[in-house]
């Protein structure tokens, strides 16, 4: 986790802008987690980094605490939140042990991060358990992966060539092999295919109310849509919206939100 913290900790102006250069996956993401988190409600941002979905939901009106492995991020939230005259609480916290936090206390946990970076099964399973530890019965849990095909639209966008090296051409091949991929990514990362999303949460004490592709099948011309006008914008959003939960579009996503509601 070590190694972790330090590329967050050198990372957070860029962490922060990622979501204006990806805002596809910030703009469907929001509008589900909108469906469910309302004004006064209490709620856990749980690797939130520097606070893009912290501050959207305490404008909102909503009790925010934000809890990151990254203390600079933490700072930076913070700092932002002060700037922006809005209410934020954050601390620096391992998300396999929230033990410092009381027992259902929150209406809605967001886990938006840390499945990116628990390689090991049991941290990931660890760490959903202390999500519904501290959410009220009812409440409701968003969490985040990333795509074991994301490799595949992210080389095909950015750099073509990287086919060609020998490394980066094992990491393609997950789309062949069709497996989840654990090692070095953008830092160390898990990323999951999409089909082991559902069965992952099978064993919880949740009722599945939502799987989505955040980016819907728009990443491979996002770029070219961001420059748009703001009304082509939305109306691309809007459609991606109505069909971003379709099974046979997951594959399509970099990243994938499963949103679940606690049982009693």
């Amino acid at each position: 986790m070590d190694s972790i913290r330090r590329f967050y900790d050198e990372t957070v102006n860029y962490e922060w802008r990622r979501l204006d250069r990806h805002r596809v996956e910030y703009e469907l993401s929001k509008r589900y987690i909108t469906r469910y988190v309302k004004a006064n409600d209490k709620v856990l941002d749980l690797g939130g980094g520097p606070g893009k979905y912290s501050l959207l939901l305490s404008q909102l009106g909503c009790e925010v605490t934000l809890a990151d492995l990254s203390q600079n991020n933490v700072d930076f939230a913070l700092n932002k939140a002060r700037e922006l005259g809005l209410r934020l609480n954050g601390f620096r916290a391992d998300c396999r042990d929230l033990s410092m936090m009381e027992e259902e206390q929150f209406d809605h946990v967001l886990c938006m991060g840390p499945m990116y970076h628990l390689q090991e099964e049991q941290d990931r399973v660890g760490t959903i358990q202390e999500c519904l530890r501290i959410l009220k019965p009812h409440g409701t849990l968003f969490v985040a992966f990333v795509s074991s095909y994301s490799f595949v639209w992210d080389y095909l966008v950015q750099n073509p060539s990287l086919i060609l090296n020998e490394d980066r051409r094992s990491q393609l091949n997950t789309i062949v092999n069709d497996t989840n991929f654990t090692g070095y990514g953008f830092s160390d990362n898990f990323f999951i295919r999409p089909s082991e999303v559902l069965p992952f949460f099978q064993p919880f004490n949740l009722e599945k109310l939502h799987l989505l592709n955040c980016e819907s099948f728009l990443y491979l011309r996002e770029p070219e849509l961001l420059s748009q006008s703001e009304d082509v914008i939305m109306a691309w959003l809007d459609l991606a919206e109505k069909v971003c939960e379709r099974e046979d579009l997951l594959s399509f996503a970099e990243h994938l939100m499963y949103i679940g509601r606690k049982k009693e």
